[in-house]
């Protein structure tokens, strides 16, 4: 129902726009709590095998949504209450700021993918606290994304991501220091291992006792995927999230050269083997000492598993949902708790890192 709904009606509108309107109506959801009580009920997910232990935080599936959905965390219960293990809110900066201008989100149809240029469009941390200071009527397990301001010059951008952190991790489960998004200029330069030491030492401290996670891109060279690797595990970070958005273009078909023209970060079915192909980079190179978290060209239940195989404790996707619709995460929990039954697994814990070790 919901691929004929997007085929005939919903692809027909600015992606932006039908983003907009999908988020105000999930804050609607998120603040009735007797509907939002029985989606719950109805979809989230309740098979002890499908439990997982990261970081310390128990996750009641190993299946999340990945940030840059709900930007200022406005929906977080809505979220939880459609199946998502977990919901990582953001990227949220320090400081409000509106982002690069629209159009910036731009549908390639055909390859189940998206480009995008946001740039952090959100309210920034303060408002961002407000919101998940408020008592939840369901459980969620809340990851926070947190990026630099556009305007902070690069040799303050330590100062700027303290900032988010000290006001943000109190109220996360997990909080991810993003330096890999495309879409502000100059951040990528953070992942340089130089720079980012530094930085991650910083918002260590600041975070306390929150878990801490850093994200990188897809397009970094294997020996910086290692570099990056080894300082997670020298500082003692929680985990990796791999991988964000790529600036390449492979993979596209010749039905979408107009969207693949677009400036910014693609996501979707095309990044699926470089993600996986970083992934078991990780997992060769921290074993189980550092948690890893997957995400990139998720679609399907076989594209989770496989996630978990290669040593992925955490999976999440993002664009699958603008094509899978509301049930996606729902679907996937339901195929995982079959697979493990079918195979004799107790638990999908038991699963993680088998194919790579």
């Amino acid at each position: 129902m919901y691929r004929l709904l997007f085929a005939q009606v919903l692809r027909r509108f600015d992606a932006e726009t039908v983003h907009h309107v999908t988020i105000r109506a999930l804050r609607v959801l998120s603040v009735a709590p007797v509907a939002k009580r029985r989606l719950y009920q109805w979809l989230a997910p309740r098979d002890e095998a499908l439990r997982v232990k990261a970081f310390g935080v128990h996750f009641p599936s190993p299946f999340g949504l990945a940030a840059g959905f709900d930007k200022d965390a406005g929906c977080v219960e809505a979220l939880a209450a459609f199946g998502f293990g977990h919901v990582e809110v953001g990227t949220i900066t320090a400081h409000a700021q509106p982002g690069n201008p629209r159009p910036r989100l731009f549908r390639l149809v055909t390859d189940h993918a998206i480009v995008n240029r946001m740039g952090f469009n959100n309210q920034g941390a303060d408002q961002a606290a407000r919101r998940l200071r408020r008592p939840r009527s369901v459980p969620a397990v809340v990851g926070v994304n947190i990026g630099k301001t556009k305007v902070i010059p690069e040799e303050l951008a330590v100062r700027d991501y303290v900032a988010g952190a000290r006001k943000l991790a109190p109220l996360a489960d997990y909080l991810v220091v993003n330096v890999s998004s495309p879409n502000t200029p100059g951040l990528r330069d953070l992942q340089a291992v130089e720079l980012l030491r530094p930085l991650l030492k910083e918002v260590l401290q600041a975070a306390g006792r929150t878990p801490l996670l850093v994200k990188i891109a897809p397009d970094l060279a294997d020996e910086d995927v290692d570099a990056v690797a080894d300082l997670a595990v020298e500082l003692g970070l929680a985990g990796i999230i791999a991988t964000n958005t790529t600036i390449g273009r492979q993979g596209l078909s010749k039905a979408e050269a107009a969207g693949a023209a677009q400036t910014g970060g693609l996501s979707g079915r095309p990044l699926k083997a470089r993600s996986l192909e970083v992934l078991r980079r990780l997992r060769a190179r921290v074993g189980d000492r550092v948690a890893l978290v997957s995400v990139g060209g998720v679609e399907d239940v076989d594209d989770v598993w496989e996630r978990l195989l290669a040593g992925a404790t955490l999976v999440q996707g993002y664009t699958g949902l603008i094509y899978e619709g509301p049930l996606w995460a729902w679907r996937i929990n339901r195929g995982l708790s079959r697979r493990l039954r079918r195979h004799g697994y107790k638990s999908v814990q038991d699963l993680v890192g088998r194919v790579a070790d």
